[in-house]
């Protein structure tokens, strides 16, 4: 991926158009249960009805993406279009988010390089993502990591790249390295096999792809009963916005399952959302918030990434570039 499109909404205040609130829709071709060929349409349905929306965001429950970027809209606006979502300690600059560093796929070489930055950067946590060259291959890395820190936490994503018939094998292989949770080691849909995997696992399985498109509590309640993970993973762009998360964690928690939340590829105006939101939870596991530096056009805004600690600067000042708004 070398680029990704994205959309905002515009809430302007009905006396001062210079007050607005902004939300950002952010669709994720191919994972996405909102990736349509009528999305813009529904989009601009969206806005020409935005107080019905507004007011019932469940009635967007099949448009994740649509939905987050009317909830985050709505909560800027009432709190006077300063792209402050939920107000906390973490926005007034008196508290910091730890996150985890995130090693995309490339090659062995490549891998390596960045493993060895994100320790240079001291952080506490790392995440990798497995599944994209020889398996010996990314056996060796996690060897290389156990060698160089043996303290760190370590997080696996197999985005689904194992089998129901290699993934208990292969994950027998990798807990010698002490690994603290292994997403998605099986495509999502597979609910039998995946909680077979659960059961038998000797690292927790956290579950990414396989919340996507499950939109009412039943549905939810029945893939947490029967999968029965240790863990789950909340995207809100994908998830259903922050309403929907936050039944996620609700209904998780009533059944042991931990949780924690990552971005998806979000420009800083939906990045800024997700972390003011979960800066709210009073979570103290390393979060996956780090991804919209991976852009060289972002918006200026207060996010400050030092290290593994993210943080809001009240001081520093959006920079919205003009766009051309329909």
């Amino acid at each position: 991926m070398r680029q990704k499109d994205t959309y905002y909404i515009r809430l302007a205040d009905s006396e001062s158009d210079n007050i607005c609130g902004l939300g950002e829709a952010g669709l994720f071709r191919g994972l996405s249960c909102d990736d349509r060929p009528d999305y813009e349409q529904k989009l601009a349905e969206v806005c020409e009805n935005i107080d019905r929306y507004a007011a019932r965001p469940s009635l967007l429950a099949d448009w994740p993406s649509i939905r987050f970027a009317v909830e985050t809209a709505v909560r800027d606006l009432s709190n006077g279009g300063h792209r402050i979502i939920c107000p906390s300690p973490w926005t007034a600059g008196k508290e910091t988010i730890v996150i985890n560093g995130l090693v995309w796929m490339g090659d062995r070489n490549l891998m390596r390089e960045r493993i060895a930055t994100k320790l240079a950067e001291r952080f506490g946590c790392v995440k990798i993502k497995i599944g994209g060259i020889n398996f010996d291959d990314e056996v060796g890395l996690l060897r290389f990591i156990r060698q160089e820190a043996p303290g760190i936490q370590l997080r696996l994503d197999a985005n689904g790249a194992f089998t129901p018939a290699n993934a208990l094998d292969r994950l027998n292989r990798l807990a010698e390295f002490d690994i603290h949770s292994l997403e998605q080691p099986i495509k999502a849909g597979q609910w039998t096999e995946m909680r077979s995997i659960c059961q038998s696992s000797p690292i927790p399985i956290a579950l990414d792809e396989e919340l996507i498109g499950i939109t009412t509590k039943a549905r939810k309640e029945m893939m947490l009963d029967e999968i029965r993970p240790q863990f789950i993973v909340l995207k809100p762009t994908l998830t259903g916005g922050i309403e929907s998360s936050e039944e996620w964690i609700r209904l998780a928690g009533e059944r042991g399952c931990s949780w924690w939340v990552t971005s998806a590829l979000e420009s800083n105006i939906g990045l800024n959302a997700i972390a003011q939101w979960t800066a709210t939870l009073d979570s103290k596991m390393a979060q996956g918030l780090g991804t919209g530096q991976l852009y060289d056009n972002n918006i200026p805004s207060p996010l400050t990434l030092h290290g593994e600690r993210l943080s809001y600067s009240p001081e520093d000042e959006w920079v919205i570039p003009p766009l051309q708004w329909h």
